[in-house]
């Protein structure tokens, strides 16, 4: 094996799925809760199923609206 490589005219990989970015985001007790019990009915990780609406949501570029009262 060589002690260096060359990797300046290296190609990415088309074929890799983009990585995903570890992020902190607080919830509400509430929400996690719902997230947890929609989890074990569908047999996946509750923050896989948050990652899946909220990738839903944004592919969809739904907008949230919020009412004041």
């Amino acid at each position: 094996m060589r002690k260096e490589y060359d990797f300046s005219q290296a190609v990415k990989n088309p074929y890799v799925k983009p990585v995903k970015i570890p992020v902190t985001i607080r919830l509400d007790r509430e929400t996690v809760d719902y997230f947890k019990a929609l989890s074990e009915d569908a047999n996946l990780p509750y923050q896989t199923l948050i990652n899946a609406y909220l990738t839903d949501c944004a592919r969809k570029k739904q907008k949230l609206v919020l009412t004041w009262e």
